[in-house]
């Protein structure tokens, strides 16, 4: 059970929480605190006071007043002119974690919405009832208006649902979970809009994903290590102490463990001509230690987020103040950051596989990985295919945070593209899921030539985490269903 109280929610809690696998509720304090903040919004409204957002316009006419009788459809007419995302939707898991990280913010108690707005979010959840939400149409600023506007157009009965899986008019589908639309009040359409929770949960997801990569990365470049006949010397942990970042240090004593016991190692230790190896196999340590350090500052951004107040205006006491928390700069940064991180990662995996597959630098190993050169192809392919993945990755990885088209008639003039920058991070975490899963493949195809000796202990495990999926290689075939079965086990995070 996920208590949500506007605390920081861990990476692993949007997963579970993504996949259906966390029941979640509002805590007791949260409703205190929600029905105090909506009092501060009634005693405005009874003043008479004019406050943006409670009884303004919006954006560029949030100078026009409006009158009393007006709020309600002050607030249909918000959710309605917004809800204008483009594109094909979000998958279920990020819908799920957006209706959560929305209830989230509103128990803060900072938003003036009473209680029963964020506990219908969650009757959204309880019931497996998901908004269709476009992916496309917010510039990160004021926050994911589009997507989130989605979501409230559900609430309020309108737009299309997903009811356990089938595709229905909201209408239809709130009748058949047993539940009815919800009647905003004055200031609650702009509490559902303003915030960040499209980006924190695309982005946030991918990021999980990318920081097993980082990991699956140590494993599958000591694969290719044994298989070239390279050496461990290069992490040794008094060159790593040398240079103490955490990341680097850390991937190093994961390089031992994984080479730790290797009879491959040891059966050419004395008559090695070499002095060392190339850099992709002997700065992975820097490499990808700097890889997770950037991903592991991600991961910090994301999980403050989540536990953050980031619509606008924002009521404390009795004061309601207008301010920017809905900038989505931090994340757009974060995301565009580790999509560099990774995409570099990707690029030491494809340097390794061509060494593997390429005869001119693969220790003695077959043309290609294969008995047969010549009449077989082998996996030269799968290494042409890790090519355009990479490039692939490579124009995704240009930064979204760079740029800003003003908006709003020059009243938000300057907007952070973060949930630009969060789809970015997810098309590139599925690309490195396939170059990963084909420098494993090669990788364990080229242990087959070490045989009988065996690899170092972790290595074993990987080998045989591998061969549980895709088989050796005896003569040509058709690579893709073997690719896309072992990037599936990556994604899911069943092959650790």
């Amino acid at each position: 059970m996920a208590t949500l109280d506007g605390g920081p929610l861990a990476l692993a809690e949007l997963e579970r929480i993504g996949r259906g696998e966390a029941p979640v509720r509002l805590a007791a304090e949260a409703r205190t605190r929600m029905t105090q903040s909506r009092r501060t919004i009634e005693a405005i409204l009874g003043s008479g006071e004019r406050v943006y957002g409670v009884n303004t316009g919006f954006g560029k006419l949030s100078d026009v007043r409006i009158a009393p009788a007006d709020l309600a459809r002050l607030q249909l007419n918000l959710v309605r002119s917004h809800a204008c995302g483009v594109g094909e939707p979000l998958p279920d898991e990020a819908v799920r974690v957006m209706l959560a990280l929305r209830a989230n913010v509103l128990a803060k108690g900072l938003s003036g919405a009473r209680p029963e707005v964020a506990e219908r979010l969650l009757d959204f959840l309880r019931a497996d009832l998901l908004p269709v939400v476009p992916s496309r149409g917010s510039v990160g600023a004021s926050g994911d208006l589009a997507p989130l506007a989605h979501l409230a157009l559900a609430l309020i009965g309108e737009g299309r649902c997903r009811l356990r899986g089938e595709e229905l008019p909201t209408g239809q589908a709130l009748a058949r979970a047993g539940l009815t639309p919800l009647l905003l009040e004055a200031k609650e359409g702009l509490a559902l809009l303003n915030g960040t929770q499209a980006m924190v949960a695309v982005g946030g997801l991918a990021l999980a994903r990318a920081l097993r990569l980082v990991d699956l990365a140590d494993a599958a470049g000591a694969t290719t290590l044994e298989a070239l006949l390279g050496t461990p010397a290069a992490f040794d942990e008094r060159i790593h102490e040398a240079r103490p970042h955490p990341g680097q240090i850390r991937c190093a004593a994961r390089l031992r463990d994984l080479l730790a016991e290797s009879e491959i190692r040891e059966s050419h230790r004395q008559n090695d001509p070499r002095v060392q190896d190339a850099y992709s196999l002997r700065c992975m340590p820097q490499v990808h230690g700097a890889a997770w350090g950037a991903l592991d500052h991600a991961r910090a951004v994301v999980e403050t987020e989540t536990g953050s107040a980031t619509d606008n205006p924002l009521v404390f006491s009795s004061e309601v103040i207008s301010g920017g928390n809905f900038h989505g700069a931090p994340l757009g940064y974060a995301f565009d950051y580790a999509a560099l991180a990774l995409t570099d990662l990707a690029s030491m995996s494809e340097r390794r596989i061509d060494r593997l597959v390429n005869p001119d630098l693969s220790e003695g190993l077959p043309p290609f990985l294969t008995p047969d050169a010549g009449t077989s192809s082998g996996l030269m392919i799968p290494h042409v295919t890790a090519a355009a993945l990479l490039a692939e990755a490579k124009v995704l990885a240009h930064p979204a945070s760079v740029d800003s088209v003003p908006t709003s008639g020059g009243k938000e003039d300057h907007v952070s593209m973060g949930m630009t920058s969060a789809l970015k991070l997810d098309q590139i975490v599925g690309l490195v899921e396939r170059i990963l899963a084909i420098e494993l493949i090669a990788g364990c195809q080229g242990l087959e030539y070490r045989h009988p000796l065996r690899a170092g202990r972790g290595v074993e495990s990987v080998y045989g985490a591998v061969r549980a999926l895709v088989a050796p290689l005896s003569e040509d075939r058709a690579w893709s269903d073997d690719i896309e079965r072992l990037a599936s086990a990556i994604r899911s995070g069943d092959l650790v």
